[in-house]
Parts: C-alpha cells; sequence; structure tokens
C-alpha cells in the first residue's frame, strides 16, 4: 500500500470525476490521501472534503505565495484550526522566493509564526520551500522544527539542504519531478536518504509524473513516482511502498487508517 502524503483532491479540478479518482486510486493499491491547505478560506472546505472521505487527511496553513485571505493568521488561530481529527498537520507553508517580487519579510514571518504552532499543537509541519534553501534551513533550525517533526514537501533542494534537513530531524518528500530526465540532483538524494526518512507524494493536481508529464496529476500516479524512487534506489516497489508508508504514518501520527 502507497500514502499519497500531499495533494489537493479537493480542488475544483477533481469535482467532476472524484469518484472515479478513488478508484483508480483503490486499483492502484493507494490507501490514502492527505490534502495540503493553502489559506484560510479553503480551509472549511478542505476538512469538510477530509471528513467526507475515509482516510483522506487534512493539514492547515497558509502557502507563503497566498495573498487572498483577509487577514494573517496568528499562531493561536491556526492551532485553534487544528482541534479537528482529521487535521493532522499545519500546513503547508514555508517560503516562495520564485518570484522576484515576493514579499521576503512577511513570508518569513507567517513561516515563523507556523512553526510555533506546529510545536504548541504538537503537530508536525509541512514545508514548502522554493528558491529559498537557506533561509528555509535556518528558520526550521532557530524554531526548533525538528522537536514536533517536519517534512520538505516535493524536495528540490541540493545534497546539503537535503542533509541539512534531515539532521534537523526532518523528512524528504519525493514527487512526480524525480521522474522527469533532467532531475539529476533531485534523483542522487532520492538513492541514498535514508529508508526510514522519506515519503512520496503527487502534489496533484500539479506534476504529474512520467509518462503523464503535462496532464492533470492525481493520487493514483504516486506509484510512478515510489517506481522511479524503488529504481534509484535499487529496490522493490514493495520495499518502497512499506518504508515511505510506514514513514508517513510516524511523521502524521494524528492519521488513522481505517
Amino acid at each position: 500500500m502507497l500514502i499519497d502524503s500531499h495533494s489537493h483532491i479537493d480542488g475544483a479540478e477533481f469535482q467532476l470525476d472524484i469518484d472515479e479518482v478513488f478508484a483508480r486510486m483503490k486499483e492502484a493499491e493507494v490507501g490514502g490521501a492527505l490534502v495540503a491547505g493553502t489559506s484560510l478560506q479553503d480551509y472549511e472546505r478542505g476538512l469538510n472534503f477530509a471528513n467526507a472521505h475515509k482516510n483522506v487527511w487534512y493539514a492547515a496553513g497558509v502557502h507563503p505565495s497566498t495573498k487572498d485571505d483577509d487577514h494573517e493568521a496568528s499562531i493561536e488561530e491556526l492551532v485553534g484550526l487544528t482541534q479537528p481529527q482529521k487535521v493532522v498537520a499545519i500546513g503547508e507553508c514555508g517560503l516562495d522566493y520564485y518570484y522576484e517580487e515576493a514579499p521576503y519579510d512577511a513570508q518569513l514571518e507567517r513561516f515563523a509564526r507556523h512553526i510555533e504552532a506546529a510545536k504548541l499543537a504538537n503537530l508536525p509541519v509541512i514545508v514548502h520551500s522554493r528558491d529559498a534553501q537557506e533561509d528555509t534551513i535556518r528558520l526550521l533550525k532557530e524554531h526548533d522544527a525538528g522537536s514536533t517533526g517536519f517534512v520538505l514537501h516535493c524536495f528540490t533542494g541540493d545534497k546539503k539542504m537535503a542533509q541539512d534537513a534531515l539532521d534537523l530531524g526532518g523528512y524528504l518528500s519525493f514527487s512526480g519531478i524525480v521522474t522527469f530526465k533532467n532531475a539529476t540532483q533531485i534523483q542522487e538524494v532520492a538513492s541514498w536518504v535514508p529508508s526510514d526518512r522519506y515519503l512520496v507524494e503527487t502534489d496533484c493536481p500539479y506534476l504529474a509524473p512520467i509518462p503523464f508529464r503535462g496532464k492533470r496529476n492525481e493520487p493514483s500516479y504516486v506509484r510512478y513516482v515510489a517506481r522511479k524512487v524503488a529504481f534509484l534506489r535499487g529496490e522493490t516497489l514493495e520495499k518502497v511502498a512499506e518504508d515511505s508508508t510506514q514513514n508517513f504514518f510516524r511523521l502524521f501520527s494524528k492519521a488513522e487508517l481505517l
């Protein structure tokens, strides 16, 4: 069994065929999926979706690029969002410096609040990091994110970032990018990361793996991610499925498999 550790299947892209999406998950032996929140506006929709479906869990948080919320979530508000049983993490949150006009200071402050909220809620943090390697690691270290657990979702960093995150007690999650021909840096990390410190994900509807690149991604495709990771590690798909699933439930210990 595999778990899609990061998805957005509560979105509009899946409204018309969600039953078929779940059927394909079952056929691919994908036993569950975590839905990552990206804004306060998403919260009710995402939580309702998780509550409506068995073995779907939710993470509450505000993406670093989100600008649509009418206010910045306080630490106390973020903690409050984690009270429902299906909310198993804080995130996705972090830093995204891809666009030069990004308000870096505001992102740093938002990220710090999320880490502190996760510590108070005793839940792990789902970290989004794009072109912000040094600041991401610095804040994770300064705020002792390892004490509550964290994962660098859709890992695209280099060997140093991977090792720094592991040294802090974090996990790495590999997405469809690991199947791309030119993703040699990510593939190298996937080949040596400790077997008890990685997850697999889709980040659907984005980043569909080969052979579906450019199409809508969905949780059943996490099998292609796991297959590539297995190839890189010289292991069987079954071994990667077992390890990544155990790692998921160790990190997201509030998640219950029914």
